[in-house]
């Protein structure tokens, strides 16, 4: 077993919130006002130490003990006990749900850097947390008052987990396809029937209950996602005390086995007339269920950020100690070699601007709860499927450029890099797939006629003029990148939807690199000890743009005739 151990990116973390996204902005909101350098460092550190001391060291455990099911009950890996009860006791659970329900109303952001540290320390573990803060954020915005006061404190305080039921077999993105029923019972509770698949720790024997998000069709809905409606299903019914009582009907099936995150139960779940509880109004359940995989997706990215800053670390580490061969700068180990220093600069980079767009777009979503401001939502909403697809193609391909680092001890299980490129091969897939998540970028988020992307373009512009006379070799090519972004933009706005598809996973990463770019040139402003890592952001990986948009503007019909039906 690897003796490396991994160290929280708090550091980081703190200098984006500082220097490159403004986060002192959402600190002076009336909403946040609490939120000021004192909380943020103190819940910063506290994070970083629970992740260091209490979740990373059983990462492993996750891997090489998976969760199992014996005799129908939910058997967690060693260790997990202990490392989610450090994570409920440190309220980094509630972080940021609201103070009335026992959440300690912190800014989103905040929550994003916690999470990140935790999928960092261990991904299949911080599924739990995640899953349950998404169900916090639903009830939260479409549950009743009676539903809120029930679960809410018991679900922030880590009491009790959260799951989301979305997936069928046979209804996958299709969600509108679900077969699962919902009929009326007499004391104004529903009868849910039905089978779901891919629920992420869809049991758990960590907390003494776990409520089910579960989507379902009422008798005589109409086809489609306008006749899903969602429900509140517990595994235990609460007492007239709202403690766990009466089992209720339902019951996991199987767990799959996977490529990775071994640690985390992936359940088939069955409702044989469970009993549940209506969220929302009869025909809005997907209104409420995206309110959870809206944050659930930057959440998403920010894991491959995470487990990517570990990956990184673990293989920057194996390059020091490695000796193979003189190298040209006299190290004693292979990072003196200039091809194993290119992978881990560039690794280094794009973890950098994954990191700020994800951190970007969290504050995005503070600023438009915080002031009610369309231009915040709209922001939020361009930046989700960036941060959502970036942030783990990246963290993928840095995962596996750490294995690739490790060399043949990497293929072999006992160094632990194999597990960071298993365990985050699904961040690309689930909570919508990345290729869902441009398109998603291309169509709806480009519906305003591209004012949200077209704003952001022109700060970056605004950004690169003002840095011509002090760094005109980083500031010159990013105003050349946005410019090509921007005509592409229009471009793009212009194309036939279908065309717009064809391009749109390149036209997710160019945006991405370009955004990139100002975040590097923005910490080298900052912090000149910063300036050669924005000088390999900027002049060896942003010319990608290049290739990409014009990728971007080539017609669906091209693909289809290479590749019939």
């Amino acid at each position: 077993m690897s003796s490396f151990t991994p160290r929280a990116p708090s550091d980081d973390q703190k200098f984006i919130l500082d220097h490159i996204i403004g986060y002192s902005e959402i600190a002076a909101t009336p909403a946040f006002s609490e939120a000021g350098p004192e909380i943020t460092e103190a819940m910063l550190g506290a994070a970083a130490r629970i992740c260091d001391e209490v979740v990373a060291p059983v990462n492993r455990n996750g891997d090489l003990f998976p969760a199992r099911l014996e005799n129908g009950v939910l058997r967690s890996s060693p260790g997990f006990d202990t490392a989610f009860r450090a994570i409920a006791e440190g309220g980094l659970i509630g972080l940021s749900a609201s103070a009335e329900f026992g959440g300690m109303g912190l800014p989103h952001t905040l929550a994003t850097c916690v999470n990140e540290m935790l999928a960092g320390a261990c991904l299949a573990l911080q599924l739990n947390p995640l899953l349950t803060q998404g169900q916090v954020e639903a009830l939260e915005h479409h549950a009743s008052a009676e539903l809120k006061a029930l679960y809410l404190p018991k679900l922030n305080s880590g009491e009790w987990s959260g799951t989301m039921n979305l997936t069928e077999p046979q209804a996958g993105t299709d969600v509108g396809a679900l077969r699962t029923k919902a009929l009326a019972n007499a004391d104004g509770s529903y009868a849910i029937t039905g089978q779901k698949i891919f629920i992420t720790w869809g049991d758990s024997d960590l907390v003494s209950n776990v409520c089910h998000l579960v989507l379902a069709r009422l008798p005589d809905a109409p086809a489609g996602t306008k006749g899903i409606s969602l429900f509140l299903v517990p595994k235990y019914l609460p007492d007239a005390d709202g403690n766990p009582g009466t089992a209720n009907s339902l019951r996991v099936v199987s767990l799959e086995h996977k490529l990775g995150i071994h640690g985390s139960p992936t359940c088939v779940m069955e409702f044989s007339d469970a009993t549940g509880w209506l969220v929302d109004a009869p025909g809005k359940g997907m209104a409420a269920m995206f309110t959870m995989m809206n944050n659930a997706r930057l959440g998403v990215g920010m894991q491959g950020v995470g487990l990517a800053e570990t990956a990184l670390q673990a293989a920057t580490a194996y390059a020091r100690d490695r000796i193979q061969g003189k190298t040209p700068d006299g190290s004693p180990g292979i990072i003196g070699h200039a091809d194993v220093r290119r992978i881990l600069a560039e690794a280094r980079a794009e973890l950098f601007s994954a990191r700020v767009i994800g951190l970007g777009c969290a504050k995005a979503i503070d600023m438009a709860r915080a002031t009610g401001d369309a231009h915040w939502k709209a922001r939020a909403a361009l930046l989700t499927p960036i941060a959502k697809s970036y942030g783990t193609d990246t963290g993928i391909a840095i995962a596996d450029a750490a294995l690739q680092i490790h060399g043949g001890m990497g293929y072999i299980e006992e160094t632990g890099a194999a597990q960071y490129l298993r365990d985050i091969r699904i961040t690309a897939i689930y909570e919508g797939t990345n290729g869902i998540q441009a398109m998603d970028l291309v169509g709806r988020k480009l519906v305003d006629s591209g004012e949200a992307a077209l704003r952001m373009i022109h700060e970056i512009q605004t950004d690169a003029r003002e840095a011509r006379t002090s760094l005109p070799e980083l500031a010159d090519p990013l105003w050349q990148a946005a410019e090509a972004l921007r005509e592409a933009t229009e471009a793009m706005l212009a194309a036939e939807m279908n065309d717009r598809f064809a391009g749109a996973s390149a036209y997710l990463r160019a945006f991405a690199l370009v955004l990139g770019g100002d975040a590097h040139l923005r910490a080298a402003l900052a912090d000149p000890s910063r300036l050669a890592l924005a000088r390999v952001m900027i002049r060896r990986l942003l010319p990608q743009h290049e290739a990409l948009l014009a990728a971007a503007g080539e017609p669906a019909a091209v693909l289809y005739a290479a590749l019939p039906a």
